[in-house]
């Protein structure tokens, strides 16, 4: 008969059970380190991908026109003249009058998309009526109707309205543009949204309106900064029906930089329209830097449920 000895046999076993565990820790902060090693690489590459442009466009609108084509990358033979030169009208370069124009346009398109797609998104993501999806599905159709296909009929209907030249002929085909985007964005966030606060409201006596305005719309403020962010940038960037229903008095940014003239005859001056892409490009980067902390939550909004 032989007697196994069950403490003497637990403590044989125990080295190897806490190396196997020691390696399986070391082994697991191996793959940690490497991960994030191999994250901060991808992060500094799209870095480097998305703000090489920028950076030579500043380098660019900062250089003399007499180097244009150098190709070192680094600023040299700096001048602040492409920066005046692009605000010279004697050049027929009105970019003080198109930044004044973008502004007006950009933030009126703003405001009355989200008024009227906060109302959209809130009655599709919260009433239940015959059609609905067939609404959401016209308005992501629209969003992907081919712009170029509409400049002939939009020019045809304001030029017998008598509207050619008045800022009304960019502002309703931009808020005809931005609809879409504000509509499908908010009616994901308002579709995550716990429903309860918005019926303890109504419980406390609030109207619907008032349930609304005092519960379900700041609980969407991230969210509706976010679409108005990104409903302004798209105005902003805008070129294609400014090109063809604009004028010299209602021209935005994109327009007026496409028309920008030198001072030689037949020479593009470049390192002037670097300079302009440079000063329209800053009030966005403001506008985001701004209001970072809002576009991050609106876009992490509505990511869990509960």
């Amino acid at each position: 008969m032989t007697t196994v000895a069950g403490p003497a046999v637990e403590a044989a076993e125990r080295p190897v059970t806490n190396q196997y565990s020691a390696s399986r820790a070391r082994a697991r902060r191996r793959k940690q380190g490497a991960a994030a090693v191999r994250t901060a690489v991808q992060a500094a590459v799209i870095v480097v991908w998305c703000l090489l442009p920028f950076y030579w466009m500043v380098v660019i609108g900062l250089r003399d026109s007499s180097y244009t084509f150098d190709p070192n990358p680094l600023p040299i033979h700096l001048t602040f003249a492409n920066y005046a030169s692009a605000f010279d009208t004697a050049n027929g370069n009105y970019l003080g009058l198109a930044l004044l124009n973008s502004f007006f346009i950009c933030t009126v398109v703003t405001i009355i998309a989200l008024l009227l797609g906060i109302s959209a998104a809130y009655c599709l993501a919260r009433l239940n009526f015959p059609g609905k999806g067939l609404i959401m599905g016209f308005i992501l159709g629209a969003s992907m109707f081919p712009g170029v296909a509409l400049l002939t009929p939009l020019f045809a209907l304001f030029s017998q309205l008598g509207w050619s030249g008045q800022y009304q002929v960019l502002i309703i085909p931009y808020i005809a543009g931005a609809l879409p985007l504000t509509v499908y964005t908010l009616n994901s966030f308002f579709r995550e949204m716990p429903w309860d606060l918005e019926e303890a409201a109504r419980i406390d006596g609030c109207t619907p309106a008032q349930a609304f305005r005092i519960v379900i719309l700041p609980l969407a403020a991230p969210a509706v900064f976010t679409t108005a962010i990104l409903a302004f940038i798209a105005s902003w960037n805008e070129y294609l029906l400014v090109s063809v229903l604009g004028n010299d008095q209602i021209q935005t940014v994109t327009r007026a930089i496409a028309n920008f003239t030198g001072s030689i005859p037949h020479v593009q001056p470049y390192t002037t329209i670097m300079a302009a892409g440079t000063i329209v490009t800053i009030p966005l980067i403001i506008l985001v830097l701004l209001f970072q902390r809002r576009i991050v939550a609106g876009l992490t909004a509505g990511g869990v449920k509960g």
